[in-house]
């Protein structure tokens, strides 16, 4: 969405007009749900914490700086909102963290190869990205699935751009070692991309 139309969208949220506020959610919903998932694996999780983050937009849409862009208050909103669902919902044991990554199993007759490739790697890379800590998973996520640069995560996270590509860099190294570390992943990951 251009800035402008952005813009203009806010104001009119602003007065109350909830046409421009449905736009708004509806602009936003898909990359804001894709980002609270890939940082907590779970979709229950994430459909909580994007409905209160547009509740709180909602509630709070006079105080946007048209300044910055909408989508980085939005996600800041929910980062902050997903930091306090973990606080207050710590996995109880480490069964309960393995649930979280447990892929559904489907038979290949169900699949067509495309979609069982891409399922397989899906599975591939919520291993590799288990292994980050929350704040590498955060900055994986929005550089690599939410398209945003390093300026973009940066200003975001108030951290320096340097900072943001060593964790990057580090992210990487060791997502690769979570997959070449596995015999059974490492031989489906270079099936998947031969």
């Amino acid at each position: 969405m251009e800035k402008s139309h952005e813009d203009r969208l806010i104001r009119r949220a602003k007065r109350g007009d909830g046409a421009a506020i449905e736009e708004l959610i509806t602009e936003h919903q898909a990359a804001l749900y894709a980002f609270v998932l890939r940082l907590s694996g779970r979709p229950d999780v994430a459909e909580d914490v994007v409905q209160e983050a547009f509740v709180r937009v909602i509630k709070n849409i006079d105080r946007f700086d048209p300044r910055f862009r909408f989508s980085t208050w939005i996600f800041t909103i929910a980062r902050r909102l997903y930091v306090n669902h973990m606080q207050k919902h710590r996995p109880s044991s480490d069964s309960d963290v393995v649930e979280l990554w447990q892929g559904v199993s489907e038979t290949p007759d169900e699949l067509t190869s495309a979609t069982e490739k891409r399922d397989h790697l899906r599975r591939i890379l919520d291993v590799a990205v288990a292994c980050l800590t929350p704040l590498q998973r955060e900055i994986v996520t929005l550089f690599h699935h939410q398209d945003w640069s390093i300026e973009a995560v940066s200003s975001h996270l108030e951290m320096p751009e340097g900072t943001i590509k060593s964790h990057l860099h580090r992210a990487r190294k060791r997502m690769h070692a979570a997959i070449t570390n596995d015999a059974s992943l490492a031989r489906k990951a270079e099936e998947i991309l031969k």
